[in-house]
């Protein structure tokens, strides 16, 4: 049973990746604001590396009943990102590309929850390092994209005067 329950959850995983990387591929073809492009263009890539690392895992798992021995090296790149003033401004707090990295936050929260709960239940070490692995990197997708959110947030409570204090 715990083999079973196992190869759900990375099936799970496999296919919250598979559509994160065609969520933040499809807003990359459709923003034309070229950083918001290269966000999304290096979030679509990063979700591809998840897809690759599950699949290995996924499949020693199933071959063999233990996970794959891995070594987790953190890329980092979607964390130096610097949401540049001249990006913001050119975001439209209501428009397109806010609602999508709304919708990004959505998707990375669940994400982050699904993993954490996982580390959190797995007895196997391995297992437990990998979705705490997981969780971790997504945590950084998530803190660009609120940080983001939330400046735009404010820009249209300034630009409307709309200010709850």
């Amino acid at each position: 049973m715990k083999e079973e329950k196992t190869l759900e959850i990375l099936k799970m995983a496999l296919l919250m990746e598979h559509r994160g990387k065609a969520f933040y591929k499809k807003i990359a073809e459709q923003t034309t604001i070229e950083d918001v492009k290269k966000i999304f263009n290096l979030m679509a890539d990063e979700e591809q590396l998840h897809i690759e690392f599950l699949g290995k895992q996924f499949s020693s798992y199933k071959k063999t009943n233990k996970f794959d021995f891995f070594s987790l090296k953190e890329d980092g790149e979607i964390a130096k990102l610097v949401l540049s003033e001249d990006m913001k401004k050119q975001i439209s707090a209501s428009g397109f590309e806010a609602a999508a990295i709304s919708a990004a936050i959505d998707m990375e929260n669940k994400a982050i929850s699904v993993y954490s709960e996982r580390a959190e239940a797995a007895v196997d070490v391995n297992e437990k390092a990998l979705y705490s692995w997981l969780a971790n990197w997504e945590k950084d997708h998530l803190t660009i994209l609120a940080d983001l959110n939330k400046e735009l947030t404010e820009k249209i409570w300034y630009d409307n005067n709309f200010w709850p204090y």
